[in-house]
């Protein structure tokens, strides 16, 4: 399989002179989801954690309830890409050929591929109470990040997700260059391990839009922190299923902006 990163030649100009050398560039390469012989998705990713990636994407996306529903999961080198080619158990695969139908087209990245505007705001699964964490908790789960970061480390272009408990700390990180890929691949890390998202807080190193709230209520995750800003939509989501969003989380802080109760000692919204 290929490598997240390759070097790059590149010619600088710093410190008033100019230096050749090369840069470490990460990979990203078309991954098609396959499912029971039919495209169902493209998306444009960096080619590591692969099977987290086809698993997470697949229970964040509703695909799968559970990972055991696939029998068969295959990563295929091709000349344009990779696929990553699902067998479903029968009554899986059966449903999402029922979902087939009702859709317009092959999902894309994001909100490609939707029929209706409707289905921007699909229903999620409200979360359940989840953990309660300190901000003391909250600031020693960021900076367990940087460190962790290591593609990002080697060519400051990716994006990361991660998943830290209180009582085990930071167990899981996953990068990207996208950030809804790296909190899919996160996802399927986590059903790897049989780690519930409810005992513990994930961190995105973005800003928290409506999709990465949507997969977050996918899986059961009480609490989100991101290191920018959240939109509006993406709160009015997280308030309707139940979600902790934290936002601005810097080394000085950050700022809760719905559910502000799962944070000890907050001040009520």
């Amino acid at each position: 399989m290929m490598p997240g990163s390759r070097q790059a030649p590149r010619r600088a100009w710093r410190g008033g002179n100019w230096q050749d050398g090369d840069r470490a560039l990460p990979e990203e390469v078309a991954v098609a989801f396959t499912y029971d012989g039919t495209a169902h998705a493209v998306m444009m990713a960096t080619p590591d954690d692969l099977r987290d990636f086809a698993i997470g994407f697949s229970l964040t996306e509703g695909i799968l309830t559970h990972a055991d529903e696939v029998e068969v999961l295959e990563i295929v080198p091709l000349p344009t890409g990779i696929d990553l080619r699902f067998w479903l158990q029968p009554g899986r695969g059966e449903a999402l050929a029922a979902r087939r139908r009702r859709m317009a087209g092959p999902v894309g990245c994001g909100m490609c591929g939707l029929e209706t505007l409707a289905q921007v705001q699909r229903a999620v699964p409200e979360v359940g109470p989840g953990v309660a964490l300190s901000p003391e908790e909250i600031e020693a789960a960021l900076a367990s990040l940087p460190p962790a970061q290591a593609l990002n480390t080697e060519t400051h272009a990716v994006h990361a997700a991660a998943f830290w408990h209180p009582r085990r700390g930071l167990v899981a990180l996953r990068e990207d260059v996208g950030r809804h890929n790296a909190l899919d691949k996160l996802a399927g890390a986590l059903a790897a391990r049989s780690l519930p998202a409810a005992e513990g807080l994930v961190m995105v190193t973005s800003r928290i839009s409506v999709e990465l709230v949507q997969k977050a209520a996918m899986l059961g995750a009480p609490m989100l922190a991101g290191i920018s800003a959240p939109t509006t939509l993406a709160l009015e989501v997280a308030e309707a299923a139940g979600i902790t969003v934290m936002g601005i989380c810097r080394r000085d802080g950050f700022e809760i902006f719905t559910r502000p109760h799962r944070v000890l000692e907050a001040a009520p919204a």
